[in-house]
């Protein structure tokens, strides 16, 4: 349990920190170091990032770094494609869910490394509402779902970019945002899951507390610490958990 605590404080910091990862370190953790059965763990992964990200995204939102219109709308699609990704779940093996969830984490590897710093500027949100391509949104809302609820993930990686671009979002704004997708999609993610053997709803409930400090530990530091470095650090090791964790069930 100690360990347990010590590496939930180590998902909620990487949530504070980057606005994403959380989930990605998740599983892993739960199938790789707390011996919990594949399928189990993506569920329980789920209600705890979604907790998780909830919490940061009310930090956010006091801050006036979450835009609701398009998280309800976007999240709203999310929450759909991310329940019909958790029913089809039972269609694959444990096996093949955490290959599919070693190939998402070396795209998000990609993503992380990319540098962004320069979609930091603020847009007129007049214009922003003007710009936002409702259509491609929607389509980016329901896809990123199905992901989560096929594997588990939050999808920070692919929800922040998307805000970004599509929806012609600041960074800053775009990492709140997408931190309240994150909780809608991932609760209807595990509302799909109900009923799958081995979830631990105070296993969930004790890791998901220590995840919520750990949050506010990383939001704490996000001022402090370079973000490009830190990004980058953690592709990297999105590169090795990836590799390690699809060689061995390619294997």
């Amino acid at each position: 349990m100690i360990l347990a605590l010590a590496l939930a404080l180590l998902v909620g910091g990487s949530l504070g920190l980057l606005g994403g990862g959380g989930s990605i370190l998740t599983v892993p953790i739960f199938v790789y170091v707390l011996d919990i059965e594949p399928k189990a763990a993506i569920a329980m992964s789920l209600g705890v990032v979604g907790v998780v990200s909830l919490a940061g995204a009310v930090s956010h939102w006091r801050d006036g770094r979450v835009d609701v219109r398009i998280a309800v709308v976007f999240g709203a699609v999310a929450m759909v494609g991310t329940y019909l990704g958790a029913r089809l779940s039972v269609l694959m093996s444990g096996t093949a869910q955490l290959v599919l969830f070693a190939v998402v984490m070396l795209v998000a590897a990609v993503f992380m490394f990319r540098d962004r710093s320069h979609d930091d500027g603020a847009t007129d949100p007049a214009v922003r509402g003007a710009a936002a391509r409702w259509t491609l949104i929607v389509l980016e809302g329901l896809a990123v779902g199905v992901l989560t609820g096929l594997v588990g993930v939050g999808g920070g990686f692919l929800i922040v970019p998307a805000l970004v671009l599509l929806a012609d979002l600041p960074m800053k704004l775009a990492v709140g945002t997408s931190l309240l997708v994150i909780a809608m999609k991932s609760v209807s993610g595990f509302v799909g899951y109900l009923g799958t053997p081995g979830i631990d709803l105070l296993f969930m409930a004790t890791f998901s507390a220590a995840a919520v400090v750990g949050i506010v530990i990383g939001a704490r530091f996000v001022r402090i610490v370079p973000q490009r470095a830190l990004r980058k650090s953690f592709s990297g090791l999105l590169v090795v958990m990836g590799a390690l964790i699809l060689i061995q069930n390619l294997s």
